[in-house]
């Protein structure tokens, strides 16, 4: 019995000769022991994994297909061809292109062992948390990223990145590591490697790069789409800040001195932005469209992209797009003298279809080329809208009229203490072209009110100006395709849907995730939207005379600027409808809005909303320019443009 009792347990726990919480703490050595335990365990996994994971054949991004971009019937648009690489040997880049790289990316390169714990640990965490995931690897992991694996960023890739960095640092000296980084990284502008980089920003070849050049060329290693100096003016200020310092690192470094240092002080501004030859006209501008709507639902990249292998199938009508890009023209050259007019100078169009029933963009104009005219007008969010904004105060009025209705009873709330401006006011004012009920309605109604309801149907909060007592006026700056969209809103229903300009993308013939349409919301009521309808015929009317030429006998219902708007801007946003009673003089405007609101619903099906804008703005110029005169002493402050334009789109072929 003794003898059991004086054996010594394998296991001392819970703890021989230990009373309370103390018999139930671990001692000293146990703790030891299972550290130790742990460190042996994660040794082992990590030799088994080690030993399993062989370092894959090179990925031969410089033989990757192109990607293909098809019209909205299957067919071929344009063909963007694969990688641009060029690959050299490191004795053809100049020191200064190292030096730059290794002092802006990896400091110690020449003396780590290919990996970074702490980098791999932020990466880890930012994609546990959602953040950014670029930075933070040695020259090493990227360039095993670049060469060996996907840029997918999952727990799994990154471990892989891990083990193959090692294996790499172990069995390919530095100077071959350097140069496959070099060969193989994204410096933006459809360029791969530091030769077709050295090209794309500079017109020269790689073993002629200064040290200030080599600078802004690193910089962009960090990400082309924010620090490209060429894409915006944020962009620049972001490229100068890292390209002072890269240098001043580089001194810190001892990769440079500080007289040579001195010698740079003069931003090495790169040649602008150029788009290849089958980008031109239009189609350069369609990429653009379709790459956003790519790059905002999938979280693909400009550089993801530029690997090329993708199939990408847009909405894009093949014929509208060229009726749209010829009706621009026609009308441009019919009305625009600029070699004897002055005012006819640096005017610029912008156009864009959306499809009513599914948010379909159908076509765009977004300038003369996209090889020449690098800002896409379809698109861009400087150009204010004017009284083509005043239809959203009224839905705003409505809807107000048809909640308060509701809230008691049918009978609309009594208004006390101050000034009511009615749907009524509202709708007659529109029609004539007024801007007094407008501003009067912003205070009755509210601005916020105002802006949610334009934001709920369709325009971008950010493009939103701010909320002063001119706000109703259209001071606002919504881009071409968010009109047409925001638009097909009251031509649907109140049922609003967000445009699109992609409906299906493959790679390697597997369908690419993310891509997705938000389901259609009512944001309106769909007595409120036909209302709005019904009052834009009458607009329409006015804006494209009684008959709207020998196409159009069917109603449009439009919204437009005015000449008394005073903007630096003209609109037009059209959407046809079939056999309807059009709302315009003679239908009695001074009725009760019960008795004129109601058209019967207008037929509009496929047939798209198509906003068209017409401005004035020279290249480098951060404002607009007036558009007094622009198409003749009778253009109205170029009002009459933008109609003429959507008339002659309807009714080409």
């Amino acid at each position: 019995m003794k003898g059991t009792k004086g054996r010594r347990r394998f296991l001392d726990y819970p703890r021989q000769g230990r009373e309370g919480p103390r018999r139930w703490l671990p001692s000293w050595r146990q703790w030891l022991g299972v550290l130790s335990f742990c460190v042996l365990g994660l040794a082992g996994l990590f030799a088994v994994v080690y030993a399993k994971i062989d370092v894959p054949g090179e990925n031969e991004l410089a033989r990757q297909q192109a990607t293909v971009y098809h019209w909205s019937d299957g067919s071929d648009m344009v063909s963007v061809g694969a990688v641009n690489r060029q690959n050299i040997s490191l004795d053809e880049v100049p020191d200064s292109v190292e030096n730059a790289a290794i002092s802006a990316e990896n400091a110690d390169f020449y003396s780590d062992f290919g990996i970074s714990l702490q980098g791999i640990g932020r990466a880890v965490l930012s994609m546990v948390t959602g953040g950014d995931t670029q930075g933070g690897s040695t020259i090493t992991q990227q360039y095993v990223k670049n060469t060996y694996l996907s840029q997918d960023q999952t727990l799994t890739r990154k471990v892989k990145e891990f083990i193959i960095s090692l294996k790499v640092h172990n069995e390919k000296s530095k100077h071959d590591i350097l140069r496959g980084y070099l060969n193989t990284s994204w410096f933006g502008r459809d360029s791969y490697g530091i030769q077709a980089a050295a090209n794309a920003y500079y017109g020269i070849d790689a073993k002629d790069l200064n040290s200030s050049q080599s600078a802004l060329l690193a910089a962009t290693l960090k990400g082309s789409e924010q620090y490209d100096p060429g894409l915006s003016k944020a962009n620049h200020a972001r490229a100068e800040a890292r390209w002072k310092w890269i240098l001043d690192r580089q001194v810190a470094t001892g990769k440079m001195s500080r007289a040579e240092r001195a010698k740079y002080r003069t931003f090495p501004e790169p040649r602008e932005l150029s788009k290849p030859t089958s980008q031109a006209g239009q189609t350069g501008y369609l990429i653009n469209i379709a790459n956003k709507f790519i790059k905002a639902d999938t979280g693909l990249t400009d550089k993801d992209l530029a690997r090329g292998g993708y199939q990408i199938y847009t909405t894009f009508d093949k014929n509208r797009t060229r009726r749209l890009e010829k009706a621009v023209n026609k009308v441009r050259q019919d009305t625009l003298d600029p070699k004897h007019r002055r005012a006819d100078t640096h005017v610029q169009f912008g156009a864009a279809s959306v499809r009513p029933e599914d948010g379909a963009i159908l076509a765009l104009y977004g300038g003369v080329d996209a090889t020449k005219h690098f800002n896409n007008n379809a698109d861009t969010s400087a150009v204010p809208a004017g009284s083509a904004f005043k239809p959203f105060v009224l839905a705003a009025a409505l809807q107000e009229q048809a909640d308060d209705a509701s809230a008691f009873g049918g009978v609309t709330k009594p208004t006390v203490g101050r000034e009511q401006t009615t749907a009524e006011d509202l709708l007659a004012a529109l029609v004539k072209g007024q801007n007094a009920p407008f501003v009067a309605a912003g205070q009755s109604i509210g601005l916020e009110r105002i802006r949610d309801v334009a934001v709920d149907a369709g325009l971008r909060k950010e493009s939103m100006a701010q909320l002063e007592q001119t706000f109703p006026l259209g001071t606002s700056a919504p881009s071409a395709i968010r009109m047409a969209s925001a638009y097909t809103t009251f031509a649907n229903d109140g049922l609003h849907q967000e445009p699109y300009a992609v409906s299906k993308m493959t790679y390697d013939g597997k369908k690419v995730p993310g891509l997705s349409r938000p389901e259609a919301k009512q944001v309106l009521d769909a007595g409120v939207a036909q209302d709005v309808s019904g009052a834009l015929q009458g607009v329409g009317r006015r804006a494209l005379g009684p008959s709207g030429g020998p196409a159009l006998k069917q109603a449009v219902a439009a919204g437009a600027t005015e000449p008394d708007d005073r903007k630096k801007s003209a609109w037009f946003i059209g959407s046809p409808s079939a056999g309807v009673p059009d709302l315009g003089p003679g239908t009695g405007l001074n009725e009760k809005w019960s008795d004129l609101g109601r058209a019967p619903r207008p037929g509009y099906g496929s047939e798209p909303t198509t906003a068209v804008t017409v401005f004035r703005n020279k290249a480098g110029a951060p404002a607009l320019l007036p558009m007094q005169g622009v198409g003749g002493d009778k253009s109205e402050l170029g009002t009459t443009i933008p109609p003429k334009i959507w008339r002659e789109y309807q009714q080409g072929s």
